[in-house]
């Protein structure tokens, strides 16, 4: 494989594993939500009740929807590393948070001691995509040095675009 090929790997690749993650969401997700939702508001009475009402209101469409909305926003990330040879900063920020995100998942799991959508893909897919990719850009000397503000700012890319994705679907549904 060439230096070029490699890195369309890593940067388009992006897109790649989001969606082969993300196909498990949509396969999943909504129907796995309705059914388990009485058991997480009994499991988890902390959580907020207004957060426990804006899971309820996503229905398949709006979930379809915004995962259509993140595509975009994956993809333009992963067109921003191909252009960039893997320096951009909005590619290394979404590759950051997809794999912290794949973690996220694994935690969900692990917190309901069960499966939770996304969390066959996280260790398959996202978290070792995500380890390779930024192997590879480390050899290729184009990765910024990791530090705990990056996770920080990868969880809050990948937190905010998640908003933006079902705030913009919520709008194109004619949702709540």
């Amino acid at each position: 494989m060439r230096d070029n090929d490699v890195q369309r790997a890593v940067t388009y690749g992006l897109l790649a594993a989001w969606a082969i993650h993300d196909a498990e969401e949509v396969a999943f997700g909504p129907r796995w939500l309705r059914e388990h939702l009485p058991e997480l508001r009994e499991r988890f009475p902390g959580v907020p009740d207004r957060v426990w009402k804006a899971v309820e209101g996503v229905d398949d469409r709006e979930f379809r929807a915004a995962v259509a909305v993140m595509g975009a926003i994956v993809g333009a990330a992963a067109v921003a590393g191909a252009r960039t040879g893997g320096r951009s900063g909005f590619y290394q920020g979404a590759l950051t948070g997809f794999g912290l995100h794949g973690l996220v998942h694994l935690a969900q799991a692990a917190a309901v001691r069960g499966y939770t959508p996304g969390s066959a893909t996280s260790p398959l897919v996202v978290v070792p995509f995500t380890l390779w990719a930024r192997g590879r850009l480390r050899r290729a000397g184009v990765l910024r040095p990791a530090r705990a503000r990056d996770a920080v700012a990868g969880l809050a890319l990948a937190g905010g675009a998640t908003i933006l994705s079902h705030a913009v679907a919520r709008k194109i549904t004619g949702g709540r």
